[in-house]
C-alpha cells in the first residue's frame, strides 16, 4: 500500500511540475503561476549557489549593496581567491590546512560549484536581519557549550563512527538543511509539489523532506535530524513552519531551533527563499537570510558520499593500526 501511494504522489509531483507557464505578450501582465489545482505554484529544478557571503564582511560594514563596479572587483577578487588550482599545495590559501601529509588538497576546482557572482541586487551578505548582516552574539551558556563540545571532539574524534559528525557520516549535508544556504557545492534543490503536500528534494545527501500543506496529520513520536515539518499558504507565499530537531542539522543550531521558511514565486526562473532561526538557548535574538533559487536546467544528480561508503572506515581502521604501533593520533 505504501509503494502505491508513494507511486501515485511521484507521478503527481512530476506532471505539476511539467506544467508550464504561459508567456505574457508585450504590454501583458504576467499572470501568477499556477498548479491544476490551483494553488501558487514554486515548482522546479533550483540553484541556490551565490558568491553572495552568508555574513557581511567587515570591510563592507554598513553597506547593504555594492556598486556595480565594487561588486564587480569583489566577484572577481573571490573567483581567484576560492579557486583551488591555485593553492600552494604545502601550505594552503589562507585559513586552509591541507588534509594530509605530504600537501594533499582535498579536491580541485573542477568539483566546486560555489557561483561565480553575487545576487542581482549586489548585497554584501545573505543575512538581512539583523540589519550588521552578522549572526547575534551567542548566549554565554551556548557558547560555553560549543567550546566544550569542541574540545570533546579533538580528544575523542578517532573512537568511533558515533564521534564522527553527521557530515562524515552522510547523514546530513552541510548546505541542504534545513535551513538551506549556499556552499561549496550541490547548490540544487528540486521542488515538487501535489495537492496537499510539498516535496523538497536536495542534490545534496539526497535529503527529501515531503511535507503536508494545510493538513492536520499526525506528527511522528520522535524528533527528526531534518525536524517535523508542516506548511501553509499565506497569499502568495509558501510558509513552512520546522520544529522538533534532533539536533545537527546545517545551518542551524540544535534542537530548540524554531525554524520558519517562506518561498514565494518571483518570475518564472526566480523563487525567493526567506529563512528565520530562533533559538534563544544558542543565539541572542532570531536571525533572517534570503537568497533567491534560480531555474536550472537539467537534473539532480544522486550525491555518491565517499565518507560514509569507505572513508569513515579508513579513518577509524586507520586510528587503530596507530594505536596498535604505538603512534600518536592527531586531528
Amino acid at each position: 500500500m505504501l509503494k502505491k501511494c508513494l507511486a501515485a504522489f511521484v507521478g503527481a509531483a512530476i506532471v505539476l511540475a511539467l506544467v508550464p507557464m504561459a508567456a505574457a505578450q508585450p504590454g501583458e501582465r504576467t499572470m501568477p503561476m499556477r498548479t491544476p489545482d490551483g494553488q501558487p505554484d514554486v515548482s522546479g529544478i533550483f540553484t541556490f549557489r551565490t558568491l553572495t557571503p552568508f555574513e557581511r564582511p567587515a570591510r563592507f560594514e554598513g553597506r547593504e549593496n555594492l556598486a556595480p563596479e565594487e561588486a564587480a572587483a569583489f566577484e572577481a577578487a573571490e573567483r581567484t581567491r576560492l579557486n583551488r588550482d591555485l593553492f600552494d599545495p604545502e601550505t594552503g590559501a589562507a585559513g586552509y590546512r591541507p588534509r594530509s601529509e605530504g600537501g594533499v588538497l582535498s579536491y580541485n576546482e573542477f568539483w566546486y560549484e560555489r557561483g561565480i557572482e553575487l545576487t542581482s541586487d549586489k548585497r554584501t551578505s545573505l543575512i538581512v536581519d539583523p540589519p550588521d548582516g552578522r549572526l547575534p552574539p551567542r548566549t554565554e551558556e551556548a557558547a560555553m557549550a560549543a567550546r566544550e563540545n569542541a574540545a570533546y571532539r579533538r580528544e575523542h574524534m578517532y573512537d568511533s563512527y558515533e564521534n564522527r559528525s553527521l557530515a562524515d557520516r552522510c547523514i546530513m549535508g552541510f548546505n541542504s538543511g534545513p535551513p538551506m544556504r549556499s556552499s561549496a557545492y550541490n547548490n540544487n534543490v528540486m521542488i515538487f509539489q501535489a495537492p496537499g503536500y510539498v516535496a523538497i528534494l536536495n542534490e545534496m545527501v539526497h535529503n527529501a523532506r515531503i511535507i503536508p500543506i494545510d493538513r492536520d496529520v499526525a506528527e511522528p513520536p520522535f524528533p527528526q535530524f531534518a525536524g517535523v515539518s508542516r506548511a501553509r499558504w499565506e497569499g502568495e507565499t509558501l510558509v513552512i513552519e520546522t520544529t522538533r530537531f534532533r539536533g545537527g542539522q546545517s545551518g542551524g543550531t540544535g534542537p530548540n531551533m524554531h525554524l520558519v521558511e517562506k518561498l514565494t514565486r518571483i518570475d518564472p526562473d526566480t523563487v525567493a527563499y526567506e529563512f528565520t532561526v530562533t533559538d534563544p538557548t544558542v543565539y541572542t535574538a532570531p536571525y533572517t537570510v534570503t537568497m533567491p533559487f534560480r531555474r536550472t536546467d537539467g537534473p539532480l544528480f544522486e550525491y555518491a558520499c565517499h565518507e560514509g561508503n569507505y572513508g569513515l572506515y579508513g579513518i577509524l581502521a586507520g586510528a587503530r593500526n596507530l594505536e596498535k604501533e604505538g603512534r600518536e593520533l592527531r586531528p
